[in-house]
């Protein structure tokens, strides 16, 4: 793979249920080691456009690629490499927090699983609840194992959809923690949001999303949350709402 090349290229994705346009022809690249905020009414399609991305989803049409190669060509060596949140935490009720990332440890085949999954439960601050059902956990700590989750095999591309709700403020700084830490291992983080107070400071890249259409697309440093407004509000038709 090129130096050059783009850690996610993408390339004409278009997305459409029956006569609804959910993504219209979306291109853009994301650089290695980039924390990306994608923002965007609901309805959007920035979840549509996540799930593609994360092989939940096929396009109707348009590719993308991940480091030089297709994604869809090499379904199970993309999954390998993505962590993903969304609304769903992906958890089951009846395992235990341990029993669950050891589950998902198997499915990745990690051979030190149980020292992952230490270093994961204590990042999220869940080690003393490792042997309790999921079940009895608030949802809350259910969004914080599910964090876990995500980050137990180290994927070079964390995918995560509204990350922040149902969290409180403690796990709110836990999770800008993990993405700060993410990024200063190089990997690339695309988040999702349409909260546009996101404090997080390693921001480097902003997507605006309206219609399906890739509406802004632009790189910096050190985004604050005025800015986040001003840009939502310059390129979203608000008479729309």
């Amino acid at each position: 793979m090129p130096e050059s090349a783009p850690h996610v290229g993408l390339t004409d994705i278009h997305k459409s249920f029956g006569h609804f346009t959910a993504l219209d022809r979306v291109a853009c690249s994301v650089a290695s080691g980039e924390v990306v905020a994608l923002f965007g009414r609901n309805g959007a399609g920035k979840t549509t456009l996540l799930k593609i991305l994360a092989l939940l989803m096929r396009p109707t049409s348009g590719d993308y690629q991940l480091q030089g190669e297709s994604a869809r060509r090499r379904p199970d060596r993309t999954r390998a490499q993505i962590g993903f949140i969304s609304h769903s935490t992906y958890l089951y009720a009846d395992l235990t927090a341990f029993e669950n990332l050891n589950f998902f440890g198997t499915l990745y085949d990690l051979s030190d699983r149980e020292d992952r999954i230490q270093r994961a439960l204590n990042d999220v601050k869940l080690w003393d609840r490792r042997n309790e059902r999921v079940r009895g956990f608030s949802r809350g700590m259910q969004q914080r194992l599910s964090l876990a989750r995500t980050f137990l095999h180290n994927p070079s591309l964390l995918l995560l959809d509204e990350p922040y709700t149902g969290l409180d403020p403690i796990a709110t700084d836990m999770l800008d923690r993990l993405i700060e830490r993410c990024q200063g291992e190089g990997r690339t983080v695309i988040l999702t949001t349409h909260n546009l107070d996101l404090r997080l400071r390693v921001v480097s890249h902003v997507l605006v999303l309206e219609k399906g259409n890739v509406v802004f697309d632009e790189r910096g440093t050190g985004f604050s949350p005025k800015q986040f407004t001003e840009i939502f509000r310059a390129h979203v038709d608000e008479a729309d709402e």
